[in-house]
């Protein structure tokens, strides 16, 4: 019988834990700009870092969906290392400097966009 109560609480205190966990994830939406597979490969790849369990870019709209723990990392975290990479994203601007040195297929047009109007006000 006290085997049979030790895995119950054993099981009761992981599904607490699990429960926990589970509030602390996020999944985000936010707009980065980019052309072209290699700036998808860039911009993920800057994405995936510790606490993100998902990051994808979609060349075609410019979306970037992440799914991160918020325990871990934030939306802001994640879109200052995008723009560390050179690529501008909703709430992060790129530097020049780092814009400059990006492929020529990858220099999109930055004029306009809310973190470049941000950065430049």
């Amino acid at each position: 019988m006290k085997k049979v109560l030790s895995l119950l609480i054993a099981m009761i205190a992981l599904f607490g834990i699990t429960k926990v966990s589970a509030q602390d994830k996020k999944t985000e939406t936010f707009k980065v700009s980019g052309n072209c597979n290699m700036c998808k490969k860039r911009i993920e790849k800057a994405a995936t870092t510790d606490g993100v369990s998902k990051a994808e870019w979609n060349v075609k709209t410019k979306i970037m969906t992440v799914a991160y723990d918020a325990s871990k990392t934030s939306s802001i975290a994640i879109q200052k290392k995008i723009a560390a990479v050179g690529h501008d994203t909703e709430k992060e601007q790129a530097t020049d400097d780092v814009y400059n040195k990006l492929p020529d297929c990858c220099r999109y047009d930055r004029k306009g966009g809310a973190a470049h109007d941000h950065q430049h006000k």
